[in-house]
């Protein structure tokens, strides 16, 4: 298992091999992982979904949150990270694969609703369009208002919302984080 710095180490190896699918500078801080998982409702038992668990502080921040491990499923697209991921957190549904096949990823595990997403993607990376059918897609996979939350290092939502579609709102600025970024909740 690896310890603090080998998982920074990790992450910046994987930063060099592909910057654009990790976007970001630095891991993700725990202050910002808690902040995320904040808006989680565990007592619901309705399952999470996780989107780019990286070096996994997000994922611990959600387990601590209350969720217990087999109602978190978490889609990650690095080899590299899901390996350390799989052996830090056994019992978590690690699922390899691309965030934007979230609809098959989730039919494939059997899930039709989830409490929360919690995302820490790159959004701002992908083009606009590809981004508002993501956001439609994890939306159909949440109850009525139930979040999903997003970060962004941007001063604006990744994606505007929708009238008639979904809500986009700022929850929180966080300062604490290399760079400070804005959680923003999409919700219908």
């Amino acid at each position: 298992m690896m310890d603090g710095s080998q998982s920074k180490l990790a992450f910046y190896m994987e930063c060099l091999k592909n910057p654009k699918r990790v976007g970001a500078i630095a891991p993700t801080s725990a202050w910002m992982a808690r902040k995320l998982a904040s808006v989680i409702r565990p007592e619901n038992g309705l399952p999470v979904l996780e989107l780019g668990p990286g070096t996994g502080v997000i994922t611990k921040a959600i387990l601590n949150r209350g969720v217990a491990p087999e109602n978190l499923v978490s889609v990650e697209y690095s080899k590299t990270f899901l390996s350390t991921l799989r052996q830090r957190y056994p019992g978590v549904n690690f699922v390899y694969g691309d965030a934007f096949h979230i609809s098959r990823i989730a039919r494939e595990a059997g899930i039709d609703r989830f409490d929360t997403v919690v995302s820490a993607l790159p959004l701002l990376n992908f083009p606009a369009a590809d981004r508002t059918i993501l956001i439609n897609r994890i939306l159909d996979l949440l109850g009525p208002g139930r979040p999903m939350v997003q970060f962004s290092y941007g001063l604006s939502p990744p994606v505007p919302a929708q009238a008639g579609r979904f809500s986009v709102r700022h929850l929180t600025t966080v300062m604490r984080n290399l760079p400070p970024a804005r959680l923003w909740l999409y919700y219908r």
